[in-house]
């Protein structure tokens, strides 16, 4: 006699196409990722094209990041609300969309309002991936597997990111760096198409009161650090001072709702804000050296876009090469292994990375610490995502994703402004390099305590 296997709820009910819907959901955070890397090299040609400043490079990068960790919670909450599936689609077109308008904007406040625009659509497919990715793969070692892939693809718009950016700018200009997420959409819509993806609504409500102070609080940190870096001080103390009332009416929020933005089940597992404060730690580093980089590399050093978008390789290749043996490392060992060597390898690539600068040292000297640092941030995250989703209570996969990637986001907000800052107008990366060192260090402390307990 035939047994016939039903899907339960959380199985999908089209298992062969799993594969090629797990490749669709690592394109849609590629293409987020992609964003984020790209436009590094592109920086000094749309400095010149717009006539910009630091300050507004940093909006520039950071009109995209702001918006995308502070609507992450959010995000999560919604796709765990109206499902996984649905957020994530509209996400990858509103973001297809806006790639192609953010390719012909005419001026510095018009690309860093569609920059923003790109940041809420990349919002509403993270935290929704993660879901989905949960739903695919119910049991935890297949999961993990899945997980390790997700990051291996996405992993590679790192790598990807700073070369491609890099030719596409020598040979078209900044325009161009924009068109290549509008095929990804595409083809990332086609891949998750179908009944195999499909996630049940919650019932969980949307405070969204609370939702829009927990938005209004970063921004305004991230106005204040990137004016002090441009050492306009009276509008620093402004957003400084306004965001102390903004986190104040979210806190009394938070508090009296029945709906609070912070998963407080979630917040209270063992580990788990260490392990935020390391996720934040590491996209602090990465996104902020991101930034720094290419200042070093093009007016320090004198290189070409396409060249210091090579000269990114040792840092950026890991990305795409580590993720697979990390999720074999964390099926086995668990997380707290691979993310208490990766945040200490992060740290003392950025340490060699400061040092370099410092010295004036050849390109040997900052390969081995971009090295260093990519083999820390390609070991950290997946197994944080592993730990995070692990830790999530039943049909909260989506707020748990949304509050890991939120707080990443943050760390990669405060690490362009607070980096930025310490720039100044003769491009000195030194001390933004060594910051990265010293956050990086007292995050794997932390977390060597925290996760302990």
């Amino acid at each position: 006699m035939t047994t016939v296997h039903l899907p339960t709820e959380r199985e999908p009910a089209v298992w062969p196409r799993r594969p090629f819907v797990l490749l669709g959901i690592s394109l849609g955070y590629f293409m987020v990722l992609l964003d984020m890397t790209v436009l590094s090299v592109a920086e000094p040609d749309l400095a010149a094209s717009l006539h910009t400043s630091i300050a507004g490079l940093q909006w520039a990068t950071t009109g995209y990041t702001v918006t995308f960790g502070a609507l992450l919670l959010s995000a999560g909450a919604v796709a765990d609300r109206y499902g996984a599936h649905r957020v994530f689609r509209a996400g990858v077109a509103v973001f297809g969309g806006a790639s192609l308008l953010s390719a012909f904007a005419p001026t510095l406040p018009a690309l860093v309002g569609l920059r923003a625009v790109l940041g809420v659509a990349a919002a509403a497919c993270v935290p929704a991936s993660m879901s989905l990715i949960a739903r695919l793969y119910p049991d935890p070692a297949g999961r993990a597997r899945a997980v390790a892939s997700w990051a291996a693809v996405s992993g590679a718009a790192v790598a990807a990111g700073p070369v491609a950016g890099g030719v596409l700018v020598d040979l078209a200009g900044w325009r161009a760096i924009f068109l290549i997420n509008v095929p990804l959409a595409l083809l990332v819509l086609a891949l998750t198409a179908g009944r195999a993806v499909r996630c049940p609504r919650g019932d969980r409500r949307i405070d969204w009161t609370a939702q829009l102070a927990a938005c209004a609080v970063p921004a305004l940190l991230t106005d204040a650090l990137i004016a002090a870096g441009a050492r306009s001080w009276a509008h620093a103390a402004g957003s400084a001072a306004a965001a102390v009332p903004a986190a104040a009416v979210f806190a009394v929020l938070e508090r009296r709702s029945a709906a609070p933005v912070l998963h407080r089940p979630l917040l209270r597992g063992r580990g788990v804000r260490a392990g935020l404060l390391a996720g934040a730690a590491v996209n602090f580093a990465l996104n902020g050296n991101l930034f720094v980089l290419p200042l070093l590399f093009q007016q320090d050093r004198h290189l070409g876009a396409a060249a210091s978008g090579l000269a990114f390789l040792p840092l950026t290749l890991p990305f795409a090469l580590v993720p697979p043996v990390a999720g074999r490392i964390v099926a086995r060992v668990g997380p707290r292994p691979p993310i208490l060597a990766g945040l200490t390898s992060l740290a003392a690539g950025c340490a060699v990375l400061g040092w370099a600068a410092r010295a004036g040292a050849g390109y040997p000297w900052l390969a081995s610490g971009l090295l260093l640092a990519g083999f820390g941030v390609s070991f950290v995250l997946p197994a944080l995502v592993s730990a995070v989703i692990a830790a999530a209570p039943q049909g909260t996969a989506g707020a748990a994703g949304g509050l890991l990637n939120a707080v990443r986001q943050m760390g990669a907000t405060l690490g362009v402004a607070a980096m930025g800052a310490c720039v100044g107008p003769d491009a000195e990366t030194t001390w933004a390099l060594l910051l990265a060192a010293a956050v990086c260090a007292a995050a794997a402390v932390a977390f060597g305590r925290g996760a302990a307990r």
